[in-house]
């Protein structure tokens, strides 16, 4: 990958840990990075230079798209929806002959591995649809500790894909004095929040690892259907008329996006 083509995806992941509905664990998996991130990550002492190499433009990008261009995304996605949900289901539909691809390079089909595929897709498809119904309101001020503890529960929306860590800090109450935080740099909250993120995601990097190591067909098949239930939630509702059009050419957009920017690209 290229240097701005990895910061380009960097963005795209920084944005998907604040918008509603969108997975960063998901994008991670559509611009297919997702298992070489964790190898990175997780092994970075064994070889500090490649990992740098490949870490350094999505970190960077990660940082413009959650200080930067998460704003200009939620404008889009406020002002022109259907356009901007449909380009993500054209990312998301063109990932999965890739994943499958992947996946069956190293383990054969079985007809079982599907159970995995629905039940994720479930879990995936339900937890986003919740968002609809919790309160994005500001509660009262949070202690230090709990501060943490909600960055460590978001971290498992950012690791697993599909699984949209805006809804976990909706539960926890903590979503828009997270939002506002970010936009003021408001260090009091993005400390804590930063340092339970960062336990968070080394926990949940290492078992997700553990899983592909020792489940990988079982693990990738999961978040195949993870990846999917995002697509439900996203698909505007649009007839045969020209809203369809519009929707089914940026899906295609989406498609020709996803294309541009793959792997080995």
């Amino acid at each position: 990958m290229t240097f701005l083509s990895s910061c380009i995806k960097g963005i795209a992941i920084g944005s998907g840990a604040i918008l509603p509905g969108i997975s960063s664990g998901v994008l991670c998996v559509i611009f297919g990075i997702y298992e070489k991130l964790l190898d990175s990550i997780l092994n970075f002492f064994q070889d500090i230079k490649k990992n740098t190499k490949f870490l350094f433009p999505i970190l960077i990008g990660v940082g413009i798209g959650v200080l930067i261009f998460s704003n200009i995304l939620m404008l889009l996605f406020n002002y022109f929806p259907i356009q901007t949900k449909s380009i993500f289901i054209g990312l998301i539909l063109g990932s999965i002959p890739s994943l499958l691809k992947e996946v069956h390079q190293k383990t054969t089909f079985k007809l079982h591995y599907c159970f995995y595929t629905l039940i994720a897709f479930f879990i995936g498809f339900l937890s986003v649809v919740l968002e609809k119904y919790i309160s994005t309101s500001a509660s009262a001020n949070f202690n230090f500790v709990y501060l943490m503890i909600s960055g460590f529960m978001m971290s498992i929306g950012i690791v697993v894909p599909g699984v949209s860590s805006t809804i976990i800090l909706m539960l926890m109450g903590v979503y828009s004095t997270y939002l506002s935080s970010i936009s003021l740099l408001y260090f009091p909250v993005l400390i804590p929040m930063g340092i339970g993120l960062f336990i968070g995601c080394l926990v949940f990097m290492k078992l997700t690892k553990f899983l592909l190591n020792h489940f990988y067909a079982q693990t990738f098949y999961s978040i195949i259907g993870f990846t999917l239930g995002s697509i439900l939630v996203l698909f505007p509702p649009v007839g045969f008329d020209i809203t369809g059009v519009i929707c089914l050419l940026c899906i295609l957009l989406g498609l020709f996006l996803f294309n541009l920017f793959k792997p080995n690209n």
